[in-house]
Parts: structure tokens; C-alpha cells; sequence
């Protein structure tokens, strides 16, 4: 048992789309699809009701930088706290999430930022 609680926790680190490749490679490996999955579950977890909930959490996914690269790495580095190299890698590694599970009023905030700077960000 202690065994799968290090596992969690270790697979708890994984950013949004670390966690994307993973199910990807293992439904590779495996010969499986976690949307069939999903599919089933989510009758059974309550049906129109949790589709009728408003989402409350966003991830601000950095979608690309819209050629302007530096100002768009010194609006990373504004709303992260990055160092420049970190910020950099962000920026150039993109699509990457800039904040996870935040709320919709910051989610927006944090768009109109890089957007105004000429990045493209996507709330998921």
C-alpha cells in the first residue's frame, strides 16, 4: 500500500501536460482509451447534473507567443515570478501552463495579459 501512496504522490507533480503524455503512452502500451472510460463513469457520477455546474478552476495554458517572444517572456516572468531562463523555457516550450487551477476572474486576468502583450493563452 505504500507503495501505490508514493506513486500518487509522485504522479501528483506531473503539470497538466505531463499528465496528458502519460495517458497517452499508456493507453500506447496498455491497448486501452481512458475516454471509453470516462465515458462510462460519467453517467453513473450523477449525469446532467455535474455538466449543468459552472467550472470554478481554470488552467491558463501559454499557447505561443505570437512573435513577440521577449515581451511575452516579461509578461511570464510578471505573473509567475520566473526567473529569465525559466521563463524563456516556458515561453519557447509552448503550449505550456502558465497557472493551474486558479479561478475564472484571475484565469482572465492572466489571458488579457499575455494577450495584450501578443501571446495566445487558452483557459482549460
Amino acid at each position: 500500500m505504500a507503495d501505490i501512496a508514493k506513486l500518487v504522490e509522485e504522479l501528483s507533480k506531473l503539470t497538466v501536460l505531463e499528465a496528458a503524455e502519460l495517458a497517452t503512452a499508456l493507453e500506447e502500451a496498455w491497448g486501452v482509451s481512458a475516454a471509453a472510460a470516462v465515458a462510462v463513469a460519467a453517467p453513473a457520477a450523477g449525469g446532467g447534473e455535474a455538466a449543468a455546474e459552472e467550472k470554478d478552476e481554470f488552467d491558463v495554458i501559454l499557447t505561443g507567443d505570437g512573435g513577440k517572444k521577449i515581451q511575452v517572456i516579461k509578461e511570464v516572468r510578471a505573473i509567475t515570478g520566473l526567473g529569465l531562463t525559466e521563463a524563456k523555457g516556458l515561453v519557447e516550450g509552448a503550449p505550456k501552463p502558465l497557472k493551474e487551477a486558479v479561478n475564472k476572474a484571475e484565469a482572465e486576468e492572466i489571458k488579457g495579459k499575455i494577450e495584450a502583450a501578443g501571446g495566445t493563452v487558452e483557459l482549460k
